[in-house]
């Protein structure tokens, strides 16, 4: 009688193995993340006799290690060079996530289009033919002839085309495709996933080539497969977007040669992917007149400050208030309003509120306190607060505001698209270099700042 496969559980935060299903992961504390996978030899992983062949290797002291600098390349496509803090770096492993037909693929093919004019590319396809890649690679202009298709999900294959092809770059869609024939599971499993990576990454290290993996996203909206696959790579990347929208947004969850705080913003166009060089003119358009319940709010993303339109909603209520928040957090735009109704003078606790980012944009900078709280009492009062008007500061509980960082920066990017007014924190008027034509309205507390805009509140 065959003996029967032995399974344990595996944790999809952290990659603990237990052979006993829990609620709660004894390793990290996440609950309802063990899933059950078929246990593997650990003789068949590593041979026969059970032992494992290292390269020898003896340890260095720290100062003999090379300190040279990375060697980058750029892709070819600016807001991508941002993300990546500068360009790809050779020898380095990157993810790209995000939802199923939100540009992942285009954006890589598009990258082909240009970085095989100079370098030599492998393009694996897990989950399209032959002749599909090639009719959206002619639909995006990409005639290089460095650019090889090869349409193979098994790992061994995949590696052994690399071993020949000798390419510079690897693209390999989707990782959840891809299998290795020495793990007994199906392929996009937390082992496939996890091992397959692992090998991935070893070739990746040893030949230095440079290794782009996409990767689908799962209903929480994180990359599907264990948590180890984002710790393992060298970068991990976001694409972000609402498909019924043309804008995307590109941003690093983790980045080992640069920041994590760029975005890259695309626009979907019937020829692909272009990059919106000016995302706050892209943010503003289409932003009502002397309408109330918006402000313009200065962020900074990374190097870039971003102008961003927050807009409020404040309605009577005779039933409990609902609270609604999109594009800031809800616990933030709770304290806000409870900022406003207890140094303000509003009773905005006893109202419906809902609070909206226009753009996509996720505001989790205390900068864009002070605009918020200005779109609130603007919808409350129900006065607008003008085309011209900006605001920049953050609000403590005592609702006094306070500074924040690269003013004039922030400053500079508001005079330049038109803005002819500025709220900005009262202690900080003496260090900062205004624009010309811009006026700025130095407030010392959120009640200020309102009666400063807006006059009196509605009696």
């Amino acid at each position: 009688m065959a003996n029967k496969q032995k399974t344990v559980y595996c944790c999809t935060e952290c990659g603990n193995e237990t052979p006993n299903w829990a609620g709660k992961c004894p390793s990290c504390g996440a609950w309802n993340t063990l899933q059950e996978v078929k246990a593997e030899s650990r003789t068949a992983r590593r041979g026969v006799g059970g032992t494992r062949s290292y390269l020898a290797q003896r340890p260095r002291r720290i100062s003999e290690l090379d300190t040279s600098e990375e060697i980058r390349f750029s892709t070819g496509i600016s807001e991508f060079d941002r993300v990546l803090g500068g360009g790809a770096v050779a020898g380095s492993l990157i993810l790209v996530g995000g939802a199923p037909g939100i540009g992942k693929s285009t954006l890589l093919l598009q990258m082909c289009a240009i970085a095989g004019l100079s370098k030599t590319i492998l393009y694996v396809t897990g989950e399209e033919s032959e002749r599909q890649l090639k009719l959206r690679a002619m639909r995006l202009g990409v005639e290089s002839a460095e650019v090889y298709v090869l349409a193979e999900t098994d790992l061994d294959s995949i590696l052994a085309c690399v071993d020949d092809l000798k390419p510079d770059i690897v693209i390999i869609d989707s990782i959840q495709t891809v299998s290795d024939g020495e793990v007994a599971s199906a392929p996009g499993s937390i082992s496939q996933v996890r091992e397959c990576t692992m090998r991935i990454m070893r070739v990746t290290k040893e030949k230095g080539l440079t290794v782009f993996v996409v990767g689908h996203i799962n209903k929480e909206g994180s990359i599907a497969g264990p948590k180890v696959l984002e710790h393992m790579v060298d970068c991990v990347l976001y694409f972000e977007g609402e498909r019924n929208t043309s804008f995307r947004i590109l941003r690093a969850a983790k980045n080992r040669f640069g920041s994590t705080n760029e975005i890259g913003v695309f626009e979907m166009t019937e020829g692909g992917l272009s990059c919106v060089e000016n995302p706050s003119e892209m943010l503003l358009a289409g932003r009502p007149e002397n309408s109330p319940g918006t402000c313009v709010a200065c962020v900074i993303e990374g190097t870039r400050p971003i102008l961003a339109e927050v807009q409020a909603l404040i309605t009577p209520s005779n039933y409990n208030a609902a609270r609604r928040s999109n594009g800031i957090d809800y616990n933030r735009s709770a304290m806000l309003l409870a900022v406003l109704e207890k140094r303000g003078g509003m009773p905005v606790g006893n109202c419906d509120s809902y609070i909206n980012v226009i753009g996509g944009l996720f505001l989790d900078e205390p900068a864009a306190d002070l605009a918020t709280i200005l779109a609130i009492a603007s919808s409350f009062l129900d006065r607008p607060l003008g085309g011209d008007l900006a605001a920049i500061g953050e609000v403590g509980l005592s609702g006094e505001i306070r500074s924040v960082t690269v003013l004039n920066q922030r400053l500079s990017e508001i005079a330049r698209l038109g803005f002819r007014r500025c709220v900005i924190p009262a202690h900080v008027r003496d260090e900062i270099r205004c624009p010309e034509g811009l006026k700025l309205i130095p407030v010392k507390s959120a009640a200020e700042a309102v009666g400063a805009v807006l006059g009196k509140k509605r009696e």
